[in-house]
């Protein structure tokens, strides 16, 4: 069996890193240059978006349409329904995605682009806001919107000046920075964020709680003080959490045996004939609530060290048992 040489940098490395070091400046000036381009149309631009009633729709070709994909994601993903049109596929037929309630955002670097000009009769003919993200504000594109957003930058990284680079991050810049100002003032919470996110381990942080979890029913070890010490090893062999609650006659939670008290018996009376539950149990077991979030479960046995919780009622009675490897499995510790 061969094995790959290991990788090494090439004599011409520092030359690497100071021709990547210009790219980031480059990109980094075009982002200052951003910044010194915001007007009052930025504000007319997030006012239109806010009121908005339907979707906000992003139109963009080649890369510029790639920029507006993600840009339609964050706006989603961050409490303001978007999507993208691609304008090509607007002239033939897909125009009929847009609503009279819609806001539309065309990103052209050139702001002369001939798909996206072909789709503006039909947003003028539906009265639509039009905002436009163009190097270019005095463009065609740039004279029919309601508010233009002047991403142009001083030059692209590219040594040939041809691909977009530096007016690409640019312009996603700006998207990012329109989604956060409409997060803040819509009021969008890190729970409304989980929501829209609920298969990423925020959203389950935040909406996973303990009875989606949770051992129940007949998986639940339960043992009375009066158990034999037998019986406590078989029960917890059957259900496997390396534990079994200890009840009393009205199903109250009265204390917790652990595989700790199993060995610690055995260790100081090996003659377990006469052992119960009520000799070798531990009192007062931590608790949760079914309804508390699976993260403040993890912070209670973090916090003491342990590695299961009895999960119970009102009336202090066991309706489930978490264990720290149910979190695990749900991507919470």
């Amino acid at each position: 069996m061969t094995t790959s040489a290991p990788l090494q940098a090439t004599p011409t490395a520092a030359n690497a890193i100071e021709r990547v070091k210009y790219v980031v400046d480059v990109e980094i000036a075009g982002l200052h240059a951003l910044q010194r381009q915001l007007t009052d149309d930025v504000d007319i631009a997030l006012n239109a978006m806010q009121a908005c009633t339907g979707r906000v729709v992003i139109t963009g070709m080649g890369k510029s349409g790639l920029i507006g994909k993600k840009i339609a994601a964050t706006l989603s993903s961050t409490g303001t329904p978007a999507i993208f049109l691609h304008p090509a596929e607007g002239s033939h037929g897909d125009l009929g995605t847009l609503t009279k309630n819609d806001v539309v955002i065309a990103i052209s670097n050139s702001g002369e682009t001939p798909e996206i000009l072909a789709v503006l009769p039909l947003i003028k003919r539906f009265k639509l806001p039009l905002i436009a993200m163009t190097g270019k504000p005095e463009s065609t594109l740039g004279k029919q919107a309601s508010a233009v957003l002047n991403v142009a930058v001083p030059q692209e990284a590219c040594s040939l000046g041809l691909a977009p680079t530096a007016s690409t991050t640019a312009t996603l810049a700006m998207g990012d920075a329109l989604a956060v100002v409409l997060l803040e003032r819509n009021g969008f919470t890190s729970e409304d964020f989980a929501l829209f996110h609920p298969a990423g381990s925020l959203g389950k942080r935040l909406l996973l709680r303990v009875d989606n979890v949770m051992h129940t029913g007949e998986a639940i070890p339960t043992v009375t003080p009066h158990t034999s010490f037998i019986d406590v090893l078989s029960e917890m062999n059957a259900k496997t959490l390396g534990l079994t609650l200890v009840v009393d006659y009205d199903n109250t939670l009265t204390g917790i045996v652990t595989d700790g008290d199993i060995r610690r018996a055995l260790s100081q009376q090996p003659d377990t004939t006469e052992l119960q539950v009520a000799h070798i149990m531990g009192g007062a077991p931590k608790t949760i609530t079914a309804n508390a979030l699976a993260v403040e479960a993890l912070t209670l046995m973090e916090s003491h060290k342990i590695s299961a919780l009895a999960v119970v009622n009102d009336a202090n009675q066991p309706v489930g048992v978490l264990h720290i490897h149910d979190l695990i499995r749900e991507g919470i510790a």
